[in-house]
Order: C-alpha cells, then structure tokens, then sequence
C-alpha cells in the first residue's frame, strides 16, 4: 500500500528537542508555565499471571503549552497504556507524570478523580451521546455533575458548540445529527469544563473519510484558538495534521518529529515505526 500523500500548513511555536530535553533531565523539577504534560522515566508493568509485562518502560516526553500533538503506535507499543497514563486513568509503576504544574503521578485515586474531571477533556471514536437528550442537554451534562447552576450551564453549553460550529443544532437529539455532528457534539461536551487538555483517543475511528477531514479541521481550529490537543490515532493521515508527531514502540518513543518531518518521511516511503528525527 503506497504511503498516504498529505499536506503541511504552517507550524506554530514548537519547543526545540534541546528544550524538550531540558525539561524531561532534571527529576523533581517543577515544569515552567509554558509546559502543560511532562513525563519523566515513565514505566508501567502490569502482572499477567506470574509474568511481568513491561507495557512502558521509560517515556520521556514534553508537550508544551498550546501544542498539537499526535502519539501514535502499534500493537503493543504502549501507546494506549501511556494514553491511560496522561489521562490519569491509570498511575505509573515509576517515573514522574506532570500535568499543568501538578505531580500526577504521586495522587491518590480521589485526587487523581478530581484533576482528571478539571483538566482534560476525552473524546472517544464511539460518541456516548444520550440519545433521548438533545446536543445542548449532552454538552451540559459534566456541568450538572460539577454542580454549576442551570444558567451557567447552558451559556457554558451554548459556547463550547458554537466553539465546534454546532450552535445551529443544538436542540436536536443524536438520531437527528450525523456522524460527524455527533462527534462535535462529543467534543463540545469535552470542551465544556475549559480542560487543560483535550485527549482524543481514535476520535474518527467510525467516520468515513470526508467526515474525518471535517473533524480535523475542529481539532485544528480549536489548537488555533490556543487550545492544548493530545490525539491518539493509528492512521498516519490523520496524525499528520497534528502540529507534531509521536510515535512509541516497544513501550518507548521511537521518533518524536515535527508535522513536516513526519510527513516528508511517510511520503518518501518511509515507516511510521522507523526511527525518525527528534525535531529541530
């Protein structure tokens, strides 16, 4: 199958490998303001009756504030452990995971609940839409959990599908919206808490093509607007319109390479999973 041929828009204030270097080499250190996700010797091992697997042994990684990054890899690479990882699903065996300042890593589970609902955003492939609510009602929901009263809500909820250029649909249930309209009513309900960090795992798994330029193009004009994206995908396409890609193997990063690197890499018939750069 012959390498997809994408193109490359112009990319926006990515850290250097020396200062992405930097912040992974001192352990202990607080990240600066301008580094929202810092890992650090992340592992995790997982006890598979008797036998050790080594899911991540050692993640390095720096994103900086208001980047658009994309981690890939495949089967086995790790890439959905330290997915689970960054969205404090799962803690580390060792290593130190940083998120907007705070040592994630070292939480209990009650803390680990409170900053994964005040910082980071999920969207899924599959939508987990109330399909007897309408977009507003869907997009209120995590408010409603959070305790905000109902006018608060619904300004809130109004917002964030205006952010996704939904507003016009809002009082429409599931059944009445297609694919791609689902999925940005499942972004706005991400959004409507302000996270940190929005984490897309797969978000266009169960779109066709066109449907999933439309939602690259959301992912794209929210990182615009300022917006910190961490998006997991397995199609080099789809990663390569993020400003930034990862890619993990044998629980490790493998390459870590700017948008254009990456691409010209794939486009020259290259391997997602050969060593790259490590960007500029």
């Amino acid at each position: 199958m012959s390498a997809p041929q994408v193109s490359v828009t112009g990319e926006h204030n990515i850290a250097t490998t020396a200062e992405r270097q930097a912040i992974v080499a001192v352990p202990g250190a607080t990240p600066g303001d301008n580094w929202i996700i810092v890992t650090r010797g992340i592992k995790r091992d997982y006890d598979m009756g008797g036998e050790i697997v080594h899911a991540l042994r050692g993640v390095d990684l720096a994103i900086g504030r208001n980047e658009y990054v994309a981690i890939m890899g495949p089967s086995g690479s790790g890439k959905s452990t330290f997915m689970n990882v960054l969205g404090c699903l799962d803690t580390p065996s060792s290593g130190e995971y940083w998120l907007n300042g705070q040592l994630v890593s070292q939480m209990s589970d009650d803390a680990l609940a409170r900053v994964r609902n005040k910082e980071i955003g999920f969207v899924f492939q599959t939508f987990n839409l109330l399909p007897r609510s309408t977009a507003l009602q869907n997009v209120e929901l995590p408010l409603v959990y959070a305790g905000i009263p109902s006018t608060e809500r619904r300004k809130r909820a109004q917002e964030a599908l205006d952010a996704v250029n939904l507003g016009g649909r809002m009082h429409h249930r599931p059944n009445e919206l297609s694919g791609g309209q689902r999925q940005r009513v499942a972004i706005a309900r991400a959004l409507v808490n302000r996270p940190s960090i929005l984490l897309a795992d797969e978000p266009t798994g169960n779109l066709d093509s066109n449907t999933s330029e439309e939602i690259m193009k959301v992912f794209q004009d929210l990182a615009r607007q300022g917006q910190t994206v961490v998006m997991v995908t397995h199609e080099p396409d789809i990663a390569a319109h993020a400003r930034r890609v990862v890619v993990l193997r044998d629980g490790l990063v493998s390459s870590d390479e700017r948008r254009d690197e990456f691409v010209a890499r794939i486009n020259a018939g290259g391997s997602v999973h050969d060593v790259g750069t490590a960007g500029t």
